[in-house]
């Protein structure tokens, strides 16, 4: 850093959480002090919750979590998920067949499709580079007894759903590695734009979903760089700034909390033959 300084001349240099989401959790507006999780939604989710130390027991090990170092001493504690890639990958494919579907047109039409009809499991290694997604889904569900998707908007439906699902999950380990109960979710980036993940998300943990801010990365830096300058003093006042930022809150519906209880049990069993 002083060798960059030299370079610049009189330019100060401040050196704020330098991994995106480092940044973006640095961002999350939240009013609670302890017991919100947040998703790094986009391309893929980073899910977790900022504590003051981090977790390091056999168990949380085993299960593949991640302690981060964090700004002011915290510690994100988080498990790498699939994200929005899945879709993305089906999109590119359609593309390629001249099928392509604009994406808020996709969306749209998700809400003619049968809910919880299909699932699969997000993070079966089979879908980080196949050749063709729609085909590695069809393959997986068809493994599994279920019936192979045909429309672009089903496949949309059964990946988000699927999501929302390893999502819910991963939040139940949380508390059993940390006991931390979570009230309140907070998803960051791109993925918070997508509003019927958000409400499915809170239908699916029975809990609030507060989505945004969208730019939580540019916003974290920036944020950390004022604190840097000496604007800003410690994580409690930079929070305070972020939640003047837009959000869109999600509150669970109670008529379809029975629909989801039931799709999580069927969704376990499949993912209890990968573990993790």
């Amino acid at each position: 850093m002083p060798e960059l300084q030299g370079e610049l001349g009189a330019a100060r240099v401040v050196a704020p959480a330098t991994h995106d989401t480092g940044s973006a959790i640095v961002a999350t507006p939240s009013r609670l002090s302890d017991s919100w999780g947040y998703i790094s939604s986009g391309t893929w989710s980073l899910v977790g919750l900022e504590l003051s130390r981090p977790v390091m027991t056999p168990e949380a090990l085993a299960a593949n979590w991640t302690n981060e170092g964090g700004v002011f001493g915290t510690t994100r504690f988080l498990k790498n998920v699939m994200g929005l890639w899945l879709l993305q990958e089906c999109q590119r494919r359609w593309a390629r067949d001249g099928r392509a579907r604009d994406y808020d047109t996709l969306l749209a039409d998700v809400d003619g499709v049968p809910p919880l009809a299909a699932l699969i499991d997000p993070d079966d290694p089979r879908f980080l580079a196949p050749e063709d997604m729609p085909v590695a889904i069809n393959a997986y569900l068809q493994e599994h007894g279920q019936t192979p998707l045909s429309a672009p908007a089903a496949f949309a439906r059964c990946i988000m759903e699927s999501l929302v699902l390893r999502y819910r999950e991963v939040f139940q380990q949380i508390r059993g590695l940390t006991g931390n109960i979570i009230n309140e979710v907070h998803v960051l980036g791109g993925g918070a734009r997508n509003a019927r993940l958000n409400q499915w998300l809170a239908d699916a943990l029975d809990m609030p979903v507060i989505a945004g801010p969208y730019e939580a990365t540019a916003l974290g830096n920036a944020l950390m760089q004022l604190v840097g300058l000496g604007e800003l003093r410690g994580l409690e006042e930079v929070r305070i700034i972020a939640q003047n930022v837009p959000t869109q809150v999600y509150s669970p519906r109670t008529a379809h909390r029975a629909a989801w209880n039931e799709a999580a049990q069927r969704f376990s069993a499949m993912t209890a033959l990968r573990g993790l």
